[in-house]
């Protein structure tokens, strides 16, 4: 199960985030609805720390951060503006999050074959050509 379980929290986290993204009101500006995203997640994050920190002080831990929390700060912001703007520009909650998603775990293959050095097999190449049909096939009108 330990090797489960971040799987179902992450899928159910997306489901109850793109509903949330997606009943953003359209008249509000989304800068306004990601400050207070971002409050309530900064809130959360600091109680689970507190819940977590095996006796670690915070201000030690935040000694031993590297470039990534800071990168991280800003990729998230472009991704949840990116929704917000995707679903306000018309895009269907079943069909938005799904091109999203296969873009990158397409361009996530390419970037671990590149970078990471990872392998891949003639089934997983083969899986790729499925997903980029199934892009074309998505976003044929």
């Amino acid at each position: 199960m330990s090797y489960y379980w971040p799987l179902l929290l992450i899928v159910g986290s997306n489901v109850c985030y793109h509903i949330a993204a997606r009943s953003v009101p359209g008249f509000i500006n989304p800068m306004a609805s990601l400050t207070v995203t971002y409050v309530v997640a900064a809130i959360v994050s600091l109680l689970l720390f507190l819940l977590t920190n095996q006796g670690k002080p915070l201000m030690a831990e935040y000694s031993n951060l590297n470039w990534s929390a800071f990168v991280l700060g800003f990729v998230i912001v472009g991704l949840e503006f990116g929704n917000i703007c995707m679903y306000k520009a018309g895009w269907n909650i079943s069909i938005g999050s799904l091109v999203c998603n296969i873009s990158l775990a397409v361009l996530l293959i390419f970037i671990g074959l590149l970078i990471y050095k990872e392998t891949m097999t003639l089934q997983q190449f083969a899986g790729i050509a499925f997903c980029i049909g199934g892009l074309v096939l998505l976003n044929m009108k």
